[in-house]
């Protein structure tokens, strides 16, 4: 079989991309990233289980970047790295088979200003540079969807397409496939769409007579027909779930955390086949409990304070769900710009369909009667559009780095770190370190576990994307030694 292929995870946050190509067959031969907060988890789950805070503040500040990089894990700015020649001299030598990563974001979302001035907006040229030097055989670069927009408010070209070019003519010259890939489609129990670029060299390319598409591949279209799936891209991964009922229908929340109750496992049985996974699965984790002894309770299963008035409002956001009301109702008495009688009309065609008394699941009453249902909804008023109960029925929507952007589908609180790492198919050995949450001007610096999660690639997208690359490269390998070895026969014949 020959050595395993290696890859590189720039940007690498606390490890899902990693996670995801180990689990693929790759060799994580070094992990960059800046946030001495996520590398702890990096480092925790990877290289070295930490126990002692002073231990890991050693490392990441008394450690030269050279010494780190032998480690396996660098926690510097990817400059560092691209200032170091003794380092990008051995990955070049090495012969790197891929580098993957996702430069930060939040420039390029359409959740953000979408300035392309903002200078995390240069890292992605960074991480061109990095492939420049080391020029491994395949590249991944992912990133949110809204990469692909134009910065219209700007007047500035689409970062998406800036990229796809200059990755194109970065040395030695790469053949690129764009790709829209929901992870929903890869068995992870969340709807998150991503955008990647994924190249190969071009002369391996040429070599396996691989087809391209210039628009993006989206994992929508894939279909399970197998005549239809000639269409897909070469570099594609091929999807596993699908839009139906069965086994190869999407994963739910249900699906995602039917065993984990607030004092941790429920007795019995999972649940389910993911659950079971999750419960089980500590291939490549350092920090993994190495017995199989029956655990309680996992890590990272803390659940969150909340005062009255809020619990009060994630029960109506369970209401709300159950009876098919947009959550966005308690946003009406927060509305300014309207006059007193469209704000009661949004109101009145808002509970239109609601039946009184309102009343829990456990047939504790909210509101008598539609008087007190507004008063509810004025009381608990808020202007943060993004809140919502998760259904069970259903994948769970985007993970983001903030704890009470959902509420559980169950229970009038927000989801722990480690349900939301079961979303997105985190397993339950894999551990998150550092505090748990950050408020304030502290976000744009810290990132504790809530962050850690919601910015993480699924491991089981990267994955399903990691199998296919490694597939093609190992195919590449393998052509490239018959024509050796055909080329050794032909000679010793003459």
């Amino acid at each position: 079989m020959g050595p395993p292929l290696t890859c590189i995870d720039l940007f690498a946050g606390c490890g899902g991309l990693s996670l995801g190509l180990k689990q693929a067959g790759f060799k994580v031969r070094l992990a960059i990233e800046k946030s001495h907060m996520a590398g702890e988890t990096y480092y925790h789950n990877f290289i070295q289980p930490v126990s002692e805070p002073e231990e890991w503040r050693r490392f990441y500040e008394d450690i030269s970047v050279e010494e780190q990089a032998r480690s396996g894990l660098v926690v510097r700015e990817l400059s560092e790295v691209l200032n170091s020649q003794p380092i990008l001299s051995e990955l070049r030598d090495v012969e790197i088979d891929l580098v993957a990563g996702g430069p930060p974001c939040q420039g390029f979302s359409l959740a953000g200003r979408r300035n392309p001035r903002d200078v995390r907006n240069e890292l992605p040229w960074q991480f061109l540079e990095f492939v420049d030097a080391v020029r491994p055989k395949a590249v991944i670069i992912e990133n949110v969807s809204g990469m692909q927009n134009n910065f219209r408010n700007h007047r500035a070209r689409s970062p998406f397409d800036e990229l796809k070019t200059a990755l194109a003519e970065t040395s030695p010259g790469y053949a690129v496939q764009p790709m829209l890939l929901n992870a929903m489609h890869f068995g992870v129990p969340q709807h998150r769409p991503r955008v990647f670029l994924v190249a190969v060299m071009k002369t391996m390319a040429f070599d396996l007579d691989m087809n391209f598409t210039s628009d993006t591949w989206d994992s929508t279209f894939d279909s399970q027909d197998p005549i239809e799936r000639h269409t897909r891209p070469f570099l594609a991964p091929r999807r596993t779930h699908f839009d139906v009922d069965g086994e190869l229908g999407h994963l739910t929340v249900g699906d995602a955390i039917p065993d984990l109750l607030d004092t941790g496992y429920k007795p019995g049985e999972p649940g389910s086949d993911f659950a079971t996974e999750m419960r089980t699965d500590k291939a490549f984790l350092k920090a993994a409990t190495p017995t199989d002894a029956n655990i309680d309770c996992p890590a990272n299963h803390v659940l969150r304070r909340h005062s009255d008035r809020v619990r009060k409002r994630f029960q109506l956001y369970l209401y709300l769900r159950r009876a098919g009301i947009h959550p966005r109702v308690l946003a009406i008495p927060t509305k300014t710009g309207i006059s007193e009688h469209d704000r009661r009309s949004m109101m009145h065609d808002a509970l239109a369909s609601v039946s009184y008394p309102v009343s829990l699941e456990n047939g504790s009453i909210l509101a008598g009667n539609k008087s007190a249902m507004v008063r509810l909804i004025n009381k608990l008023a808020t202007k943060k559009h993004s809140q919502e109960a998760l259904s069970p029925h259903e994948p769970a929507p985007t993970v983001m780095a903030l704890p009470d952007d959902f509420v559980h589908p169950t229970l009038p609180r927000a989801p722990t770190v480690r349900e939301l790492a079961r979303l997105q198919s985190f397993p339950d050995r894999f551990e998150f370190r550092s505090k748990e949450t950050t408020g304030s001007l502290r976000r744009r610096i810290e990132v504790p576990q809530y962050t850690q999660v919601g910015n993480a690639v699924p491991p089981r997208l990267a994955r399903a994307l990691g199998a296919r690359l490694h597939e093609i490269l190992h195919a590449a390998l393998l052509k490239k030694d018959s024509e050796r070895r055909s080329d050794t026969v032909a000679t010793e014949q003459s």
